[in-house]
């Protein structure tokens, strides 16, 4: 439909992925590259300019590789619900899928070694078929990344520095991705076009236990309106950084709401900031 295609091409000019004549920009040629979604190759490039590419690659072959988590067995549910919560990263669904690849590329010294793979996808519920396509994926990421020679961070996962660089490498892709609990209970508005979403049932902040608050801003990989009305792959996120690192007109151009007030409020402060001039000693 002409819409979608209107829309297809504002998203990347947000994404700065086209020139000022609608041409592929030199951003937009580096992410014509990856075997991508527009949204996924920006965040993988900005890994670049944070430091987290070991994570955000891994990232992205899991968040391209089918879903990796299976219904367990009725009789094993409980079981598998407490491992599965032993994966889960406090940080959000995007962390835990990281914690999932690096888990299933160390093997359980508790079996053999041709069973070991398929045993712990068995005892975490998850599908190994999936995590050996992210696996493959990964690896085609990484030659492509080493053929244009974009640089390659060395691995800094679980450190509070490499979560924030995650975070940001993140939102400099799926700015267009966010959504904001208006309520306290879990009603998510997102902001583009201000529909009312909810946190699918297996999402990491549903799973904690103990039950903790829930996350006011998020930023989400998809939405199908079709699935329950649920956001899918949900991270928090905090405005302040929205606001620093999506363009300024797309913020300006949001539609109106209590959102975008906030966001333009935290952005006039960001801007006196950045204008308060530097006293010489």
């Amino acid at each position: 439909a002409p819409e979608s295609l209107m829309q297809a091409l504002e998203d990347l000019d947000y994404l700065a992925a086209l020139d000022d004549d609608g041409n592929l920009s030199e951003v937009g040629i580096i992410m014509s590259e990856f075997p991508l979604d527009p949204q996924l190759a920006k965040a993988l490039i900005a890994s670049c300019e944070f430091d987290c590419v070991e994570e955000m690659v891994s990232l992205a072959a899991m968040l391209t590789a089918s879903p990796c988590f299976v219904p367990p067995s009725t009789h094993l549910e409980e079981a598998v619900t407490v491992r599965q919560r032993a994966l889960l990263h406090p940080d959000g669904d995007h962390f835990t899928l990281i914690n999932i690849f690096n888990a299933f590329q160390q093997p359980d010294p508790a079996l053999p070694a041709d069973n070991a793979d398929e045993g712990w996808c068995r005892k975490h519920a998850v599908s190994g078929e999936a995590l050996r396509l992210a696996g493959i994926v990964r690896a085609e990421l990484l030659e492509v990344m080493q053929r244009i020679e974009l640089p390659i961070s060395p691995p800094a996962f679980g450190t509070d520095a490499n979560v924030r660089n995650i975070q940001r490498a993140l939102i400099s892709g799926y700015f267009l991705k966010v959504a904001r609990d208006i309520d306290g209970s879990g009603n998510y508005v997102m902001l583009t076009h201000k529909h009312v979403a909810h946190l699918p049932p297996a999402c990491c902040y549903l799973l904690r236990q103990p039950p903790q608050r829930l996350p006011p801003w998020v930023l989400y990989h998809e939405f199908t309106i079709s699935q329950d009305n649920c956001l899918r792959v949900v991270s928090e996120i905090q405005p302040q950084m929205l606001v620093e690192l999506a363009p300024q007109y797309y913020l300006s151009n949001l539609p109106p709401s209590e959102s975008r007030d906030l966001l333009m409020e935290l952005r006039e402060k960001v801007v006196a900031v950045e204008d308060v001039p530097v006293v010489p000693e």
